[in-house]
């Protein structure tokens, strides 16, 4: 039995630095993600003008209102989607001119529905290049606000973004979705915003927001359950018991229902108050799952599915051929190079029963390729990775953390 001290979530943090740069007052994030993620996403909003002060485990925002404190910025946003997508919403709020890039794989990632609805809000948005993809300049006098219609089926974090920004407007908005995605994170944007006192609602398909602002607050960053789910598998996958602390019922993150998966596969599954323990029983059975609202999760079963007795089939997934790289395709790459048989669609992936062979895993900049392909790494001595070093996106210490736990296991 083992109790994992996950990292903070990214999704929490980079939400929890743009609710805490627009609120009046001093905001203080407990136990935030450190990682290359958001690391990006606080230089960015140091180079907007806030003040933002890191230490260990306590960060410290003073939040403006009305926006930047500069008039003009050139901002990095590295390889962070939080950073591109949320960043030039807030700036949009405020007043200037702001300059938008990042990394390459980030250019190639789209942006598009998010800048169509700046410009129906009225605002003054380039892209320098590529139509609907970064590099973008930001020609900001605030946003009145009103009644928008906004397709989220590629990423809910255009949704994210343009909620956050709701109540820094002078009207407040009204968004239509017309397809949705992830709606777990949707979940936990509403339920941050309200914690920092906006009044959102949500009827079906339309989101209200209040204009208003927000109010500084304490806030505490819960263990990130993306990356416990890479703990979880391992665990269900070994015969062994990971209990990770800080993730329960109470939990706003809904990749956390991976567990579920893992339980209709034959794991014990405990989720308590205040922690989940999953239990491998030294068996594992093949599945049919929609992972469209936890799909960050996908690799993670994708990785370790060869191992089930029977096929396990993953459906609803296209919007992950959009995100760091086409992680169904890579998946199925990576799989096939290792002797495993696979199938694939637009948005579905079957994998069989198998023996995988060590090979070098081609990672594509991803570091949840990385993080996945090493669990599966566990039954599959000799896997190597032609990119390792990916994983400061989101855990720095992922390969010498993961390397304990297996000491620990004796696996």
């Amino acid at each position: 039995m083992t109790v994992v001290a996950v990292p903070g979530s990214k999704s929490v943090t980079a939400r929890a630095l743009f609710l805490a740069a627009a609120a009046d007052g001093v905001s203080t994030l407990h136990r935030p993600l450190l990682s290359d993620d958001t690391d990006g996403f606080a230089e960015g909003l140091a180079g907007l003008g806030y003040d933002v002060v890191r230490g260990a485990r306590e960060w410290r925002i003073t939040g403006r209102p009305a926006g930047p404190a500069v008039d003009e910025a050139d901002v990095y946003c590295r390889d962070a989607a939080t950073a591109a997508r949320f960043l030039p919403a807030l700036a949009a709020a405020g007043h200037g001119t702001f300059r938008f890039d990042a990394s390459a794989q980030m250019r190639r990632r789209p942006v598009a529905p998010l800048t169509r609805a700046l410009r129906e809000l009225g605002v003054d948005l380039t892209h320098e290049e590529a139509e609907g993809h970064l590099p973008l300049t930001v020609v900001a006098d605030g946003i009145k606000g009103g009644a928008i219609e906004l397709d989220a089926s590629l990423s809910s974090q255009f949704l994210t973004a343009l909620l956050l920004t709701g109540p820094l407007t002078a009207e407040g908005l009204r968004i239509k979705v017309t397809g949705i995605v992830s709606v777990p994170y949707v979940e936990i944007t509403l339920a941050m915003m309200r914690r920092f006192g906006a009044e959102v609602t949500r009827d079906g398909d339309t989101f209200t927001v209040a204009p208003g602002g927000y109010r500084a607050t304490d806030y505490p960053v819960e263990p990130d359950a993306s990356t416990a789910s890479y703990f979880f598998a391992a665990a269900a996958l070994s015969g062994r018991t990971a209990i990770v602390p800080g993730l329960g019922t109470g939990a706003l993150q809904g990749d956390l229902r991976f567990v579920d998966v893992l339980r209709e596969m034959g794991a014990e599954v405990e989720i308590g108050e205040g922690a989940t323990t999953v239990t491998g029983t030294g068996r594992l059975s093949g599945v049919t799952v929609a992972m469209r609202d936890i799909s960050d999760t996908m690799p993670t079963l994708a990785a370790i599915a060869p191992f089930a007795d029977g096929p396990v089939r993953i459906e609803d997934v296209y919007n992950t051929r959009v995100k760091e790289c086409d992680r169904l395709e890579a998946c199925a790459e990576n799989l096939r190079r290792q002797g495993i048989r696979v199938e694939t669609g637009r948005d579905w992936i079957e994998i069989h029963p198998g023996t995988p062979a060590p090979v070098e895993i081609s990672c594509h900049g991803d570091h949840r390729i990385a993080m996945s392909f090493a669990v599966a790494g566990l039954r599959t001595p000799g896997t190597t990775f032609d990119d390792p070093g990916c994983v400061k996106k989101t855990f720095p210490e992922f390969h010498e953390f993961f390397a304990g736990i297996r000491e620990q296991w004796g696996v």
